[in-house]
């Protein structure tokens, strides 16, 4: 294996390790509705922060799946070429 295949399976790794943890810190989608039923009550600005917070993660999601799809398929262009 050459040098290159080492680094890009490093960042393959890198990339999809960092999709597990975003995903595992994005919110479900239904967290909202045990908050109506316990009583809980927030706040206009919480709602909003907590809002672009997910939105936030969800498109670092996209845009790692994205990398990590081209990654793949660069390193198994390059494993072909070897």
């Amino acid at each position: 294996m050459s040098v290159l295949e080492y680094i890009i399976g490093a960042v393959v790794l890198l990339v999809s390790l960092i999709i597990v943890f975003v995903v595992i810190f994005q919110q479900g989608r239904r967290a909202g509705i045990n908050g109506v039923i316990s009583g809980g009550a927030d706040t206009f600005l919480s709602k909003t922060k907590a809002r672009t917070v997910d939105a936030k993660l969800a498109r670092m999601t996209k845009y790692f799946a994205i990398a990590f799809f081209v990654l793949a398929i660069i390193a198994n262009i390059i494993a072909i070429n070897n």
